[in-house]
C-alpha cells in the first residue's frame, strides 16, 4: 500500500526554496527556518512570493515531488515536475477513449453518478444534525431530487446527456448549500457558486480547497502514468487539468465541501480574515490560509473504509487508490471504473 507523504506548503511572502543535499531549507531574510528530508514529501505548493532554486527544482524531479506555483488567494498558475512515469501505452488507451464518445460517456457517467450519490449523503447527514426543521425538510426534498437524477443515470446515455444531468444536480445541491452553514451567516452565506474571481468569503473558501484538490489528484493521476490534462466529463482545453476534474467530482460534498463547512461553522475562520477587493473579489488572508492548510491536513489523515477495495485507508491516499483504479480499468483489468462512493 502506498503510503501518504508530506504536502509541504509555503505560504510566508518572499520565502526562498533550497536544496542541502537531500533536503529542502526554507530561506527568510537569509535566515534557514525550516529543514525537510525530501523522502517525507510528495509536493511543495508555493503561494504568492516564494521563490525556488535551480537544484532544488532538479532534486524534486529527480524525487518525483511536484512543486506547484499559485497566487497568494490560490489561483493556479504552473507545476513542475520531474519525467512523465507509467507506460506510454496507458496514456494512448486513455486518449483513445476521449475520443471515443460512447467509451467517453460511460466513464463520465460513472464518476457522476458518484458525485451526485456522494452529494446526497451529504445533505441526509447534514439533515439528520441540523436543529432547523425547515432545513431539515430543504436538505431532504434536494437530496430526493438528486435520487432521480441518479435513477436516471441507470443505462448508458450520450456524453451530453450526462453533462446535463450533472449540471442539473450540481444547482440542486447548490441551492440548499446555504443551509449547510449554521455559524457565522452575517459573513459567510451562500447564494450561489461564484468562482473567478470568487465574490463571497465562502467562494473564496471552497476555490481554495478545489485548488488543494486538483493539485493532490492531479499528483496522484501523473504517479500511476495517466495525463491529468485528457478527461472524459471535462472538455479539454488548453491548460486545464481535465482529467483531474473528471475525478475531483468524486471528492468535492465529502471532502473540500465538508472541510470548509467545519472551517465556518467551529469558527475556525472568521470574517475577520476575509477582504473585499477593488474589483469586487473576496481575498483571504496569511492567518486564513494556515487555519485551511493545516485543518487540509488533518483531514486527509482521517481513516475510511474503501468501499471497492474492503480496506481501511488514509483519506489521502483516495486520489491515489481512484487513480489507479481507473487506470487498472483502461489497461483492461477491471470490466468498468468504479468510483468512489461515500458511505
Amino acid at each position: 500500500m502506498k503510503h501518504l507523504l508530506n504536502t509541504l506548503y509555503v505560504t510566508s511572502q518572499g520565502s526562498y526554496l533550497a536544496r542541502d543535499g537531500e533536503t529542502v531549507l526554507v530561506r527568510q531574510d537569509g535566515e534557514t527556518k525550516v529543514h525537510i528530508p525530501i523522502h517525507t514529501l510528495s509536493s511543495i505548493i508555493c503561494f504568492g512570493q516564494v521563490a525556488c532554486s535551480p537544484p532544488l527544482l532538479g532534486l524534486c524531479g529527480a524525487r518525483n515531488v511536484s512543486v506547484a506555483f499559485l497566487t497568494e488567494q490560490g489561483k493556479f498558475l504552473a507545476r513542475v515536475h520531474g519525467p512523465v512515469s507509467g507506460n506510454v501505452l496507458l496514456r494512448r488507451e486513455q486518449y483513445r477513449r476521449a475520443d471515443d464518445k460512447e467509451q467517453a460517456a460511460e466513464i463520465a457517467r460513472s464518476v457522476v453518478v458518484a458525485k451526485i450519490a456522494n452529494s446526497r449523503t451529504a445533505l441526509l447527514r447534514m439533515a439528520r444534525e441540523h436543529s432547523e426543521q425547515n432545513s431539515k425538510e430543504k436538505l431532504r426534498a434536494t437530496a430526493s431530487t438528486l435520487s432521480e437524477s441518479l435513477r436516471l443515470l441507470g443505462n448508458p446515455l450520450p456524453l451530453d446527456t450526462v453533462r446535463g444531468i450533472e449540471g442539473d444536480a450540481a444547482r440542486q445541491y447548490f441551492s440548499v448549500f446555504d443551509h449547510l452553514i449554521v455559524a457565522q451567516k452575517d459573513i459567510f452565506f451562500f447564494k450561489e457558486r461564484s468562482r473567478r474571481p470568487p465574490m463571497d468569503p465562502m467562494n473564496a473558501l471552497l476555490s481554495f480547497l478545489y485548488t488543494l484538490l486538483v493539485h493532490d489528484i492531479s499528483s496522484a493521476l501523473e504517479g500511476v502514468g495517466l495525463d491529468p490534462a485528457v478527461g472524459f466529463l471535462h472538455r479539454d482545453r488548453p491548460g486545464r487539468p481535465s482529467l483531474a476534474l473528471d475525478l475531483m467530482e468524486e471528492f468535492r460534498p465529502m471532502l473540500a465541501d465538508r472541510v470548509a463547512l467545519t472551517l465556518v461553522n467551529r469558527q475556525q475562520v472568521q470574517g475577520k480574515h476575509f477582504a473585499i477587493m477593488e474589483t469586487g473579489a473576496v481575498s483571504m488572508d496569511e492567518t486564513a490560509k494556515k487555519e485551511i492548510l493545516m485543518t487540509w491536513q488533518k483531514k486527509k489523515q482521517d481513516e475510511i473504509l474503501h468501499p471497492f477495495i474492503g480496506e481501511k485507508i488514509l483519506i489521502g491516499l483516495l486520489p491515489h487508490i481512484q487513480a489507479m483504479l481507473l487506470a487498472r480499468f483502461l489497461r483492461g483489468d477491471l470490466d468498468a471504473y468504479p468510483p468512489f462512493r461515500w458511505r
